[in-house]
């Protein structure tokens, strides 16, 4: 038995109370200020910190923002938009006005335990937010404030957070140790397929993307159309996350009775996002290379063509093109990429032989560095999963009848 079993049966026996963490203290609003604007006060070791969506952050001086939208407890930032996620931050900051944080400092809760707490929450928090809205998933207040958390006594949240703080420590010296071994490889990996697929002046056709072929725009499925078996689809989320430049088999499926009114991807085409938060999200693509026809969401687009198709996925992560994609996208607070954009940047073309060699090369140092089941990224992975269950694990509690 450990010594949190030792605790949990000593002190709560019957189990652990469960509370809205909107009750368990202060939510603080943030500042109004635009990226334009934090990145235009940025001051190297400036004492405030403001953050923003994903892992945008910026040090400014103390007068650069209105002083009561200033926090200076220790507190839990709620990334809401895009990405949901959490920060614990100790030092003064702010946010925009778009996320909120708690700050909690109540006599029977450690704010450290609420934050490791909501850490086991963030992939159900994610559903919510991309059931909320599919173009930018996005948390509401009540999301958050109406979340349960256990309290369990005290001392029993004083000792997880103790070994969690401790675990986290060595986890993250060894992952910061295998982080820059795999970007390193990776570093290797881009520089040698941008070598690969760069071409000598008059050595090869350039042609415009819509001369090369056709764009066929998906059309809309939501969470709720998603079953465990139907209609193979590729939901355009996914291409930022779960898809290398290649896909032979999907992780989504679609009720069958919405075959007539989707669009689909033959194999061979290859499946392009037109939206994103960043300028690098937007134009991520995949090679449809399975077994017979998907679905794809309206997000996205299927170019069909006669080439290559793993080539093509190929030369689009390539700096070149990325430099071409970024004249075309528009800089909204969604980034968006048309089709007669897209349709306009030049590709090389050489004869289908050569493209076959070049995929054929690119797919062994792809798999090297990218295929979660090989060397490093396999090793990383695994850590982070014995992490995250060990932590899940540690916080889950029955909970006390009222």
């Amino acid at each position: 038995m450990t010594r949190i079993d030792e605790l949990i049966a000593e002190l709560c026996p019957a189990g652990v109370p469960y509370r809205p963490l909107g009750e368990l203290g202060k939510r603080n609003s943030g500042t109004s200020i635009t990226a334009a604007r934090m990145k235009a006060i940025q001051e190297d070791l400036g004492p405030i910190r403001i953050f923003a969506g994903g892992q945008t952050v910026a040090d400014v001086a103390e007068d650069a923002v209105p002083a009561g939208d200033v926090v200076r407890v220790p507190s839990i930032i709620v990334k809401s938009r895009g990405h949901i996620g959490f920060t614990y931050y100790e030092r003064p900051f702010t946010h925009k006005a778009e996320l909120w944080s708690y700050s909690i400092a109540r006599s029977d809760v450690d704010q450290k335990f609420v934050y490791y707490y909501l850490l086991t929450q963030v992939d159900w928090l994610q559903e919510i937010a991309r059931a909320t809205s599919v173009k930018l998933p996005q948390l509401g207040v009540r999301d958050t404030d109406m979340l349960r958390v256990p309290i369990p006594p005290l001392e029993v949240q004083r000792e997880i957070v103790r070994i969690l703080d401790l675990f986290t420590s060595l986890e993250a010296e060894l992952e910061a140790e295998l982080e820059a071994e795999l970007e390193a490889r990776r570093r290797q990996y881009a520089h040698y397929r941008d070598s690969l697929l760069t071409f000598p002046e008059g050595g090869v056709r350039w042609v415009p993307m819509g001369e090369v072929g056709k764009f066929i725009r998906g059309r809309r499925f939501v969470k709720t159309d998603v079953v465990e078996m139907g209609i193979p689809a590729i939901h355009y989320g996914e291409i930022y996350t779960r898809y290398g430049p290649v896909a032979r088999s999907v992780a989504t499926y679609l009720r069958p009775e919405l075959a007539s009114g989707l669009r689909y991807a033959k194999p061979g085409d290859v499946v392009i996002v037109d939206v994103g938060e960043t300028v690098e999200d937007v134009g991520k693509c995949v090679a449809w290379l399975g077994e017979g026809e998907i679905a794809i969401h309206d997000h996205s687009f299927a170019f069909r063509h006669l080439e290559n198709a793993a080539y093509i996925s190929y030369y689009m992560q390539t700096a070149a093109f990325q430099q071409q994609k970024a004249k075309h996208v528009a800089r909204t607070k969604v980034k968006t990429l048309s089709m007669p954009g897209i349709a306009r940047i030049p590709i090389p073309v050489p004869p289908l032989a050569v493209q076959a060699r070049i995929v054929a090369i690119l797919d062994k140092f792809d798999a090297l560095v990218n295929d979660l089941s090989i060397g490093l990224p396999a090793e990383l992975a695994a850590r982070r999963t014995q992490y995250e269950h060990y932590r899940d694990k540690l916080l889950t509690f029955e909970e006390a009848v009222a």
